[in-house]
């Protein structure tokens, strides 16, 4: 049967999607080859064999990979990455290896994902290769976006030597310094409290894939996805999120004023940061002043900082996937929705309370994913005037507020009963008009397919 003009034209975005990432990952690889390390494409490649930075991650990788199989296919790739995993555990015992960074398991999935890759390609054809590679893609998209972050934070410490701090912490006095107030509960409630959103923190990769995986449950059987799903939200904000680090350089109150939480702190920051005590920013700090004591309104300035500290805080990503998840939860089940909620009041609990971000990070965040999610939902859809309002509208205020927070801090902090609300409702705004364009687009009727799109007749 000959390939309809659609099915052409959906081919080619496919290619061309394809080799813009390709494209995209060699330049990162490139990038951070330039600075003496290894970059995302050499980080997955090198665990085909080495231990897994993240098993887990891996593991929740070939879970959305699996969407595309039947259940038997699920249960042997299930056992086939359990076995891979005992043998090279076996083998590693055998040579005498230790794993001594990053997990003992994780390889047998990734081996998995790329058997099933070649499968597809050597024995199947039509639909079903289509489908199972779309498959691969997927679970690879996870764990290479995953090392493309990495490599994001890399080039954030090494392009920009300079911090905005101040700045943000100046604006975020229009709020009342919530890291601050945050920091000092989540201090108090002792390493019960923190271990537990440093759970939550941690595994955000894990909530959104549960997530996912209850949008795609359908796909084995429907041979097909979804139109729109939770992993792609997720990969364009991973995609377009760092690129603002690099316009606006932040590295978090727990770095700028002060050492953490350092009692109870359990998470690796950064490679070259100290596991435990919390991170020692040593003479690069203001002063030692969060959480327990708050920084004055002074004129801001910004201030040179280390070499290896991520300048991710602007906007807080954190914020942005469990927005995104939260967002995706609420057309599942009732179990699904409270676990999408929780997860993202514990995360906006985490990033504030381990110092990690600033009041007015969480709010940008938010209105960044409100702006991406409405942008891919309209995409899907067929772009109208509701969605391209809303697109606008929402970029505009996410631009509105990094220009106020970077040239505004000081009349922020000195009139903050005024900026306070005005950035609450800049917030709600956007939380308003995204749910307004969702109810118009439910409202319209189905887009009439373009002329150009029909099936050519067949002779």
């Amino acid at each position: 049967m000959p390939l309809t003009r659609r099915h052409r034209a959906g081919a080619g975005l496919w290619a061309a999607a394809g080799v813009t990432a390709l494209g995209f990952l060699l330049a990162m690889e490139i990038a951070a080859r330039h600075y003496g390390l290894p970059g995302p494409l050499t980080n997955q490649a090198r665990e085909v064999v080495f231990a897994p930075k993240s098993g887990f991650l891996l593991y929740a990788g070939m879970a959305l990979m699996m969407t595309v199989l039947t259940w038997r296919q699920r249960f042997v790739a299930l056992a086939a990455a359990v076995g891979i995993d005992l043998a090279v555990a076996a083998l590693r015992w055998a040579l005498g290896v230790q794993v001594t960074d990053g997990h003992p398991f994780g390889n047998g999935a990734l081996w998995v994902i790329l058997g099933t890759a070649v499968l597809a390609v050597t024995r199947r054809t039509g639909d079903e290769r289509v489908l199972l590679l779309k498959g691969a893609g997927l679970g690879l998209l996870l764990v290479t976006g995953r090392k493309t972050g990495d490599t994001w934070l890399l080039l954030t410490s090494k392009t920009r030597p300079t911090v905005l701090d101040q700045y943000v912490a100046t604006a975020d006095h229009a709020l009342g310094d919530p890291s601050w107030l945050v920091g000092r509960l989540v201090t108090a409630t002792g390493p019960v409290g923190f271990n537990l959103l440093d759970i939550v923190y941690g595994q955000l990769a894990v909530a959104a894939v549960v997530v996912a995986l209850y949008q795609l449950r359908h796909v084995a059987v429907e041979r097909r996805f979804p139109r729109h799903h939770l992993v792609r939200t997720f990969l364009v904000i991973g995609l377009l999120g760092p690129a603002v680090y690099l316009i606006f350089p932040v590295v978090g109150p727990v770095f700028a004023y002060g050492t953490g939480v350092e009692h109870w702190a359990s998470v690796s920051l950064w490679p070259e940061a100290p596991v435990g005590g919390g991170h020692d920013p040593g003479h690069w700090e203001v002063a030692d002043l969060w959480p327990h004591t708050m920084p004055a309104v002074d004129t801001p300035h910004s201030m040179p900082f280390d070499g290896f500290t991520p300048r991710n805080c602007m906007p807080s990503l954190h914020t942005a996937w469990a927005v995104a998840i939260f967002i995706h939860s609420r057309s599942g089940p009732r179990v699904l929705r409270f676990a999408g909620a929780f997860w993202l009041v514990a995360t906006l609990t985490a990033t504030l309370g381990f110092g990690y971000h600033y009041g007015v990070d969480l709010i940008a965040g938010a209105v960044f994913t409100l702006t991406v999610e409405a942008a891919l939902r309209s995409f899907d859809r067929g772009w109208d005037r509701s969605g391209l309002r809303f697109v606008g509208y929402g970029t505009t205020v996410f631009v509105a507020l990094l220009l106020s927070y970077r040239w505004l801090p000081l009349e922020m902090a000195r009139y903050p009963w005024v900026a306070g609300p005005l950035l609450l409702l800049a917030l709600a705004s956007a939380v308003y008009g995204y749910l307004r364009t969702q109810r118009e687009a439910v409202a319209e009727p189905p887009l009439t397919p373009r002329q150009d799109l029909q099936p050519e007749a067949t002779h």
